[in-house]
């Protein structure tokens, strides 16, 4: 459990949350891409990337977007949580990580802003070369846009939709640099064009992190298999659609899940024989290759059996 040492709106609709241990005590250390699970009230576990200075061992930031379509998280802390409350975190975890580069461009749609800014600040540490392109509805809404401005002058670009319309992609994309690697983060539409912009950039240049899963292909099987959970020595079958995870659990065994579809990586699971189908918007395309780990809310199998580390 950890404390909310304070709370602050950072943007229409985005408030901040610093965490602490209660008793004070140093928290775990993190890398720029990583994020934490917040356990609410009713079961609910939501996953906010960490945005704050990876070198104070003694608090995590956070900031949140008020979601009107969603499912009750984002709004429970807006209205429900005040200094001195207590909740349940799960992590640090990273499946965003920075990778070396010479060069960085760091694209942002609204409250995709919170995993760069640890690498941008990485960046700068390092005096590596960046440039940050940030979108997002209203200048008003976009968290932390004036002091990206103040602290990093011209690098940084703000593109409020409802002064400037869309990010000209074309003009920052259309052209590859074999010496730069692309950071986005930001709802769907935006990480779609950018994917399609960056078509004909080098191999992995561009890394990206999802809030909601991307669009998938009908499953590799639409037949029943079987998941073996060596640890358990069970043995489940997972029938046309139902997942891996509904089937585990059904068997009487518990797996750390949180988004269920695909996103936020909580429920990885060691793969130790087997084809995975993969399905999830986590892992890259040399990790689904190496065929040793699988996320079982969303991932299906290739052949008749899997064998799970559970």
């Amino acid at each position: 459990m950890l404390e909310i040492a304070g709370k602050e709106e950072v943007a229409e609709g985005v408030v901040a949350l610093n965490l602490v241990h209660p008793a004070g005590a140093r928290l775990p250390d993190w890398t720029p891409g990583t994020h934490i699970e917040l356990v609410l009230p009713q079961g609910m576990i939501r996953h906010y990337s960490l945005c704050g200075n990876r070198w104070d061992a003694y608090t995590y930031r956070i900031a949140v977007l008020r979601e009107p379509r969603g499912r009750g998280g984002s709004a429970f802390v807006h209205d429900a949580l005040r200094p001195g409350d207590r909740v349940g975190v799960g992590g640090p975890r990273n499946h965003f990580p920075l990778a070396p580069s010479e060069k960085y461009l760091f694209i942002a749609g609204g409250i995709g802003i919170t995993p760069l800014l640890p690498m941008i600040h990485q960046a700068e540490l390092l005096g590596t070369e960046w440039q940050l392109l940030y979108g997002g509805r209203a200048r008003a809404s976009m968290a932390f846009a004036g002091e990206l401005s103040a602290g990093y002058g011209e690098r940084v670009h703000i593109v409020p939709q409802d002064d400037c319309g869309l990010l000209d992609l074309a003009s920052w994309l259309g052209t590859p640099r074999p010496d730069t690697k692309v950071y986005c983060c930001g709802p769907a539409p935006l990480l779609a064009a950018v994917a399609a912009a960056c078509a004909d950039w080098p191999p992995y240049a561009l890394r990206t992190e999802r809030f909601a899963a991307a669009g998938q292909a009908a499953p590799v099987r639409d037949t029943p298999f079987e998941v073996a959970l060596r640890r358990t020595g069970r043995v489940v079958t997972v029938a046309p659609g139902t997942s891996v995870l509904e089937a585990v659990r059904r068997a009487g065994v518990e797996v750390l899940s949180s988004c269920e579809q695909g996103t936020c990586g909580t429920c990885l699971t060691p793969v130790l024989e087997g084809r995975p189908d993969h399905r999830d918007s986590v892992l890259a395309d040399h990790q689904r290759a190496a065929n040793d780990c699988m996320f079982p809310c969303v991932s299906r199998s290739c052949d008749d059996r899997l064998v799970l580390d559970l």
